[in-house]
């Protein structure tokens, strides 16, 4: 399985950047897809999930309201869209499959993952 993270950059403060993860070796349409974030010096957070059929998308609060997560189950992508970016979303950003196709919060439900990609906003 690979989990391939694509469009990370360094962006200036409030502007946009959009994430790809590129998923193969798995039955993409089963899973939930999930994107976390780690800072330096901190632990992995939840960021966003979608399931099994896209139907269903959950954020951190931290994010709500400015990142969109989609898919498309043709391709076997995911996307994360960031809007309104702040000097605080600066990090690695992850994408993550799970096995029972849901919008879970939790990392240790994560089955798959990928290398990560960076994403640095500036001020």
């Amino acid at each position: 399985v690979q989990l391939v993270e694509s469009g990370g950059g360094l962006v200036q403060a409030g502007g946009s950047l959009r994430l790809s993860c590129a998923a193969s070796e798995l039955t993409f349409r089963n899973f939930g897809m999930g994107w976390f974030r780690q800072a330096p010096g901190k632990e992995r957070e939840f960021v966003g999930a979608v399931n099994w059929n896209g139907g269903l998308t959950v954020y951190a609060d931290s994010v709500k309201g400015r990142f969109t997560i989609s898919r498309d189950n043709t391709k076997n992508t995911v996307s994360l869209q960031m809007s309104s970016l702040k000097l605080e979303d600066t990090a690695g950003y992850y994408c993550a499959a799970n096995r029972f196709g849901s919008t879970s919060t939790s990392r240790g439900t994560y089955d798959y993952w990928g290398q990560g990609t960076q994403v640095t906003v500036s001020s």
